[in-house]
């Protein structure tokens, strides 16, 4: 391959330990590319202040070769909403500033979402004469900028080389703004890394975490935001739990939401049967995984859930959200079931489904296989190459 240096440029990105996990999905597709180049270069801007609302610290540091840098920058929420170039202005100036003082070299730029990192791409495009690939991961932001027919978005999007979309559906619409030609569009997916994900049996798995083995172990894990739903799990746990009582569902991660959801277990008096276990390590994902019965994704919008690919490839069902790539992956009862979002009564029944069917654990671990990163970069790679 004639590239050397890959640049990624994406607007969150995980601290060195993964306390902080907003764009964990991208760290993970950088640990399985890094072995296609010399030197990655990832680059994240902060704005200053948003380290003190996320309640993080981030520094720049190394893996292999896979040099990371948080950058920190003057922002305003205000340019979110007008004035959009000049937040462009401000994180270019800030990566190109950071490129110089650091001496980067690189032969192509990765930008994970359109805006506003795919828009910075486009700027370092025109200064350093480089290929630009997009990778566009939203959903419902994506649905909101094609409605409006965002001007900024097209213009990006016919600027760059290539643009990656995690799910099939949305590249027509994307097309159908008249603009982007079609052969500039690449379907790839997310996945998952099976390393992370040593087997281990349930209950063993139970044995560890202290959990009672005539549990039917529901889990969710991720960050505890409006749009991943927990709270309709939550109402979905409170009807299955009037015809069961023999149910226990953990919900792994962090975010604002936290407290609320805390009310709204003790409100419904479900302390005995809905968990919230905060910040999952990495090295009890595997344990958490292997002990649930069925992991269930609520999900309000989605653009390719990693965490579906590793529920998959530890054999686990998955019960999810009609949102995003999620359907398109979910082709079969064999490996999940899918409703409407946002309606914790039919959520209810398929979770009771899922704890009643007998599933076969070694016919969904090898169809999730299909999607270890490892595969997957080899899809991104075909893209470079053909830019």
């Amino acid at each position: 391959m004639k590239f050397k240096n890959l640049l990624i440029i994406c607007n969150t990105f995980p601290d060195k330990d993964n306390t902080f996990v907003a764009g964990i999905f991208v760290k993970e597709q950088v640990k399985h590319l890094k072995k296609y180049f010399e030197n990655i270069y990832v680059i994240s801007p902060v704005a200053y202040g948003m380290e003190y609302l996320r309640k993080t610290h981030l520094e720049k540091y190394t893996f292999d070769n896979v040099h990371v840098y948080f950058p920190k920058y003057f922002n305003l929420p205000f340019f979110y909403f007008h004035f959009r170039d000049f937040w462009v202005n401000l994180e270019y100036s800030c990566i190109y500033d950071l490129i110089k003082r650091e001496n980067l070299q690189f032969d192509l730029v990765h930008a994970h979402y359109t805006w506003p990192s795919g828009a910075v791409a486009i700027e370092l495009k025109k200064k350093f004469r480089v290929p630009v690939v997009i990778t566009e991961h939203t959903h419902i932001t994506l649905y909101k900028e094609l409605k409006k027919k965002n001007k900024q978005y097209i213009n990006t999007w016919k600027q760059c080389d290539a643009i990656i979309r995690v799910n099939k559906k949305d590249i027509p619409l994307i097309v159908d703004q008249g603009e982007v030609p079609a052969q500039k569009i690449f379907h790839v997916v997310n996945g998952f890394d099976p390393l992370k994900f040593k087997y281990i049996t349930k209950d063993d798995a139970r044995h560890k975490l202290g959990l009672k083995n005539d549990l039917k172990i529901v889990y969710n894990v991720g960050r505890l935001y409006e749009e991943k739903g927990q709270n309709y799990l939550i109402d979905a746990i409170n009807e299955v739990v009037k015809t069961r009582k023999d149910v226990l569902c953990i919900i792994g991660g962090s975010g604002p939401l936290r407290d609320k959801l805390q009310n709204q277990i003790n409100d419904l008096n479900l302390q005995n049967h809905v968990l919230l276990i905060g910040f999952v390590p990495d090295e009890l994902l595997s344990f958490w995984m292997y002990a649930c019965d069925v992991f269930v994704l609520p999900s309000l919008s989605e653009g390719n859930p990693t965490v579906m690919f590793e529920c998959l490839g530890c054999g686990k069902p998955f019960v999810g959200t009609k949102v995003g790539g999620v359907p398109e992956i979910i082709i079969s009862d064999d490996y999940g079931l899918v409703v409407e979002p946002k309606n914790s009564k039919d959520l209810a029944n398929m979770i009771k489904i899922a704890l009643d069917k007998k599933w076969d654990s070694q016919h969904i671990k090898r169809y999730g296989e299909k999607f270890t990163w490892e595969n997957i970069t080899k899809d991104i790679i075909s893209v470079y190459m053909k830019i």
